[in-house]
């Protein structure tokens, strides 16, 4: 079994830190459901702006660019983040919106707008995205120990299932948030730190960029259809997405919102470089690395260069990367789950304690069957952005231009989330072609319906759907 202690005791200090938040935030800051759900709407600048960027920073974001720039993108994998940067920019227009509903959900919005069966469709896409996510993360995360420690893979996934659990049961939104802060800071200075001996070891940035063909430098190689796809993939996700939309109605106000979307665009765009070059690094040093794939491009730079305890440094950092997404996708299920269906359809008059024990209990039972998931180590990628895409491309024209399109009509909802649904199906099952993705085909043509729809019913006399805000 080879175990790297240094590693090994940086990670585990890290995720004790994490079990306390949980239980401090729990202890001292939760007294009603809006306190555990969006952490009482009185998150600052700097916690939402981290809370957006770590949940946005994932394992692809770390390890992904690296085996990216290792595999065929380059220098231009970079834009695998930056995109996500530019994506946050015109998200800045609706962030104060989305604090303006005073919603705690994306169904619930819909749901006010467009009624009840354009909510609940839109609720069931977001809880079978945000199962299969949760269960992607806590397996990468696994991963990580697992090569740390040498233990078995199942026992790592356990392990680490058990810590997300542990924090985001025990305090809700604010401990997430809380671990969040950390978290994207343990991403941005491990990997910042690491740098400089990774490219010293290396040689020095002469060498690695002589030790590489010049196409791997080019900062468009992957072309500009690909970035724009990325950019415009992005924005529909944010834009739609739960763990995105819950940090917008956490926030302390309005401003607060649109502030934090412009920061944490800033925040992404300083980390995009950094997983790049260590992985043209390791191109540079081992072009047959994972038989040339580069899947484990970031560790294998970094064990070789930088020092043990910068490596723990890294380690914590592909961990943090991981449970920050999946503390957030865990959350947001359980809340959509209490508030859009139980509440809903089940039990309208529940008392607020009992929606805090409902939704820790769905925290629980979610991150079982996710780990359960990781166990059989079925491989989530395809799923995971079949998921991702139709989760985001039927609801994102209903809930996007629902908040800011005042002369909508209610089938215009509807319709859209219908029309964006099949066809990121059919998009998919063609095999993207022209190379638009999924999300991209089935965001447009839903936001095509959306307009069509209210066009032909405006034009018939039909009044436009209620508001989404409270009056």
């Amino acid at each position: 079994m080879n175990v790297q202690i240094i590693p090994l005791i940086i990670v585990i200090i890290y995720m004790l830190c994490m079990l306390l938040v949980g239980y401090l935030t729990n202890k001292l800051a939760i007294k009603d459901s809006t306190d555990y759900m969006l952490a009482g709407r009185r998150m600052g600048l700097f916690m939402v702006a981290s809370s957006l960027s770590a949940n946005n920073i994932g394992g692809g974001s770390t390890t992904g660019v690296a085996a990216k720039a290792f595999s065929g993108w380059g220098l231009s994998a970079a834009w695998y983040v930056l995109a996500a940067a530019v994506a946050m920019i015109p998200l800045a227009y609706f962030a104060p919106k989305i604090r303006k509903t005073m919603a705690v959900t994306i169904p619930e919005v819909v749901n006010r707008r467009f009624g009840n069966a354009a909510g609940t469709f839109t609720a069931v896409l977001n809880v079978v995205s945000l199962f299969c996510l949760t269960a992607s993360q806590i397996m990468a995360s696994g991963s990580v120990v697992s090569s740390l420690t040498g233990l078995p893979l199942n026992v790592c996934i356990i392990l680490a299932g058990f810590v997300v659990i542990a924090y985001t049961t025990m305090g809700g939104m604010l401990a997430d948030a809380i671990t969040d802060v950390v978290q994207y800071l343990i991403i941005f200075l491990g990997l910042l730190i690491s740098l400089p001996f990774v490219i010293h070891g290396a040689g020095g940035i002469a060498a690695i960029s002589a030790a590489l063909p010049p196409a791997e430098l080019n900062f468009t190689k992957v072309g500009a259809m690909t970035i724009l796809g990325l950019i415009f993939n992005y924005f529909c996700t944010f834009l739609s997405g739960p763990e995105m939309v819950s940090r917008f109605s956490a926030s302390e106000d309005a401003k607060t919102a649109q502030k934090a979307s412009i920061l944490s665009a800033i925040m992404m765009a300083l980390l995009a470089f950094i997983p790049t070059v260590i992985g043209l690094v390791a191109l540079a040093e081992n072009p047959g690395l994972d038989n040339g794939a580069g899947t484990t491009a970031l560790m294998f730079a970094t064990t070789k260069y930088a020092p043990s305890f910068i490596t723990g440094a890294v380690a914590a950092a592909i961990v943090a990367a991981t449970m920050s997404s999946a503390d957030s996708n865990l959350l947001c299920a359980s809340t959509i789950i209490i508030k859009d269906i139980y509440q809903k359809y089940i039990n309208p008059d529940v008392e607020d304690k009992k929606i805090i024990f409902l939704t820790r209990a769905s925290n629980i039972t979610i991150c079982v069957i996710s780990m359960v998931i990781a166990l059989f180590n079925i491989s989530l990628v395809t799923l995971n952005l079949f998921a991702f895409a139709l989760r985001s491309a039927g609801p994102f024209a209903a809930y996007g231009l629902g908040l800011s399109v005042k002369n909508a009509t209610k089938n215009a909802g509807i319709i859209s989330i219908i029309v964006g649904s099949v066809a990121v199906i059919f998009w998919q099952l063609q095999g993207s072609p022209f190379g638009i993705l999924p999300i991209v085909f089935g965001s447009f043509l839903g936001i095509v319906a959306f307009f069509v729809t209210t066009w032909i019913e405006r034009a018939m006399g039909k009044p436009a759907a209620p508001s989404p805000y409270l009056e």
